[in-house]
């Protein structure tokens, strides 16, 4: 049995090893396929009582495939390298926030990668 290294878990998706951009595109397929709304957030504080992240422009209310959603990502990515982002499926019936996972830590070099 292999212990993991000390660090702070964010979310669901955070005890995976980090995603990569062709398992972030599968995962925002998935928001798209269940009729989800996707959003892009972003925030320079991840402690976990911060419970309002930055909302990246608006949801992408007519966003019907994940290169239009990846797009989005890739931007904020660029104009915001020192924060933490996430993508984010809002769930239109319910009216709330169903489910989200980080796709950027900051202080990495790699892209596509936290």
């Amino acid at each position: 049995m292999q212990t993991l290294p000390k660090e702070r878990r964010f979310e669901t998706l955070s005890y995976l090893p980090p995603l990569t951009d062709s398992q972030i595109v599968k995962q925002v397929q998935y928001i798209l396929d269940q009729g989800y709304i996707p959003a892009v957030e972003f925030s320079d504080n991840s402690e976990p009582e911060h419970h309002y992240w930055t909302l990246w422009k608006l949801p992408l209310f007519k966003a019907r495939s994940t290169q239009e959603v990846m797009a989005e990502v890739d931007a904020c990515r660029s104009d915001y390298r020192d924060s933490y982002i996430r993508v984010v499926g809002f769930d239109n019936v319910k009216q709330c926030q169903v489910l989200s996972f980080i796709i950027h830590k900051p202080n990495t070099n790699a892209r596509g990668r936290f």
